[in-house]
């Protein structure tokens, strides 16, 4: 995971992997052409100029996992969900890394 994990928040390797294996809700907040480049099976794309407008689309969901292409702008969109209430967001860093996870 990295320094990035330790600046803006994210946690331990191991709940990251639980969090995937365990069906979280996977959003990609890079922009639609570095998702269309390459992205994770089954993750939503909501850059992160959106996520603020895009609420609806987290509710209800048991864990939010959100990553970008160094974990930057994952980290801002952690802190905005986490400002309209959610409590359940894990910053899981780059696209790969969660990619990764899911390949094991």
């Amino acid at each position: 995971m990295g320094i990035f994990n330790s600046i803006f928040g994210g946690n331990s390797n191991e709940k990251l992997i639980a969090l995937v294996k365990e069906g979280a809700f996977l959003v990609d907040v890079r922009s639609p052409g570095e998702f269309a480049d390459g992205n994770v099976k089954g993750s939503v794309n909501i850059p992160l100029d959106q996520v603020q407008n895009q609420l609806a689309k987290f509710k209800g969901k048991d864990n939010i996992v959100v990553f970008c292409r160094s974990g930057s702008r994952s980290g801002q969109a952690k802190s905005i969900l986490e400002q309209n209430g959610f409590t359940n967001v894990t910053n899981g860093g780059t696209w790969q890394d969660v990619n990764n996870i899911l390949k094991k």
